[in-house]
């Protein structure tokens, strides 16, 4: 892929714009704070110009670890102004929680991995060797966190407990489940009795962004609630299960951390360093369940409901991440890569929707419900070059590349016509585009 430097210097802008010091925000006024996987694909960016602030976002995260090895999905600003959000989530009333720094009670994809790992392709031998062995405990810690936390039965697949936690916040199989097992009594009232205009007033991204480019007030005041049901019980996972049916295996979250996996053992092996062996075992399992999120009459991957085992057959971009964790077999990716080739699937003119065109969820400006993102296409391109569909994975970065050329450095983007959507100068999209240039 040529280099474009005018969209790599205006790329360098955004992020130097964005600029906290240690960390990165995703924009300077809708997300103020740090957000996990937000600063993995961040630094994935800044490692091609910029390898000791790459490794300065990554340690930046490693401080907001909780004693019981989670990385929080959020890490607050300290700034004054944002004590309203600090408060919203009061994570020290679990006594995990990191000292002295204020953090979300929950998790995200994780990314750490593939962040680490790509920051060490651009270190020589030596420096490799000495950033991985900082590094190990840390990431070592995580993965056994989530083995241990949000496998309870050995399964192999993690369980989520907030849509949140996915990244991708308002898809629809977790919509569909929320409305069905999750959604108050009171918000069922407001519902019912058109009450949302008394609530939108109080949301602060629709004061950055149109209101039909971010999710409904219903769905928005559906994830709060979940949140102050976590917050009241502590974040403690043993309470959380107890009376919750919204817990849920969830595609993206397990098919990035297969793909973690991966970098984690690669790791450790790289500094010859031992993974115990238990959780040798775990990872080798999460390969194998992930097996278990198929359905053969659709040819697809879904998510699936933690409590009773069925598939959430609501389609999304997510079935076209196990080509990211990259253990499929050739036959199921090809499968996949057929939806990537369909126009009535995924291959809309700006891909990837992140909804499938042709579902009956499908918006091409709402958020994770219908738009194109560049992290997500930066997975799959990524996982397609690896599966053995260099073809696919070419098109694929020279649309996302075109796409923001075109229109910007947005937060997502319309895959009909590429119009850009969400917020501006957006972090990730500036950082992967440099990503997406230079390798």
């Amino acid at each position: 892929m040529d280099e474009q430097p005018d969209l790599v210097e205006g790329a360098k802008a955004v992020l130097a714009m964005n600029d906290r010091g240690i960390y990165t925000s995703p924009s300077i006024e809708l997300y103020p704070h740090q957000w996990l996987w937000d600063s993995c694909f961040t630094a994935i960016g800044l490692r091609n110009y910029d390898i000791d602030r790459a490794m300065t976002e990554i340690r930046s995260l490693f401080e907001g670890q909780w004693h019981n090895g989670m990385i929080p999905n959020m890490i607050f600003s300290p700034d004054p102004k944002y004590a309203r959000d600090r408060n919203i989530w009061n994570s020290i009333i679990n006594p995990n929680s990191p000292d002295g720094l204020a953090t979300s009670g929950i998790t995200q994809p994780p990314m750490l991995a593939e962040a680490i790992v790509q920051i060490g392709k651009k270190l020589k031998a030596a420096e490799r060797r000495s950033w991985y062995k900082e590094v190990l405990p840390t990431l070592l810690a995580y993965h056994q966190w989530i083995y241990n936390e949000r496998d309870p039965h050995n399964e192999g697949l993690a369980l989520q407990i907030h849509p949140w936690e996915t990244g991708l916040d308002n898809t629809p199989p977790w919509m569909q489940e929320m409305h069905e097992h999750q959604l108050s009594l009171w918000i069922r009232v407001v519902k019912s009795l058109k009450l949302t205009p008394l609530f939108t007033v109080f949301r602060r991204d629709t004061k950055h962004v149109p209101a039909g480019q971010r999710m409904h007030t219903i769905d928005a005041l559906g994830l709060f609630s979940t949140q102050r049901r976590l917050r009241r019980k502590g974040y403690d996972i043993n309470k959380v299960l107890k009376h919750s049916l919204f817990a849920i295996e969830d595609l993206t979250f397990n098919s990035v951390l297969v793909r973690a996996n991966q970098h984690l053992q690669d790791i450790a092996k790289y500094i010859r360093q031992d993974i115990p062996e238990d959780m040798l075992l775990q990872m080798k399992n999460t390969e194998t369940a992930l097996e278990h999120l198929w359905d053969a009459y659709t040819g697809q991957y879904y998510s699936r409901d933690f409590v009773t085992h069925k598939l959430i057959k609501e389609a999304s971009v997510a079935t076209l991440l196990p080509l990211y964790a990259g253990t499929i077999s050739h036959d199921r990716a090809k499968q996949l890569v057929r939806l990537l080739e369909n126009q009535h699937v995924f291959a809309t003119d700006y891909p990837i929707p992140s909804v499938p065109a042709n579902s009956p969820w499908f918006n091409p400006v709402c958020y994770w419900q219908g738009p194109a993102w560049v992290n997500i296409n930066w997975l799959i391109i990524d996982g397609l070059e690896r599966s053995g569909f260099p073809d696919h994975a070419t098109a694929l970065k020279e649309s996302t590349l075109d796409m923001i050329s075109q229109n910007g450095f947005y937060e997502y983007f319309n895959p009909l016509t590429g119009e850009a959507a969400g917020v501006p100068n957006f972090s990730w999209t500036a950082a992967l585009a440099i990503d997406l240039t230079k390798n």
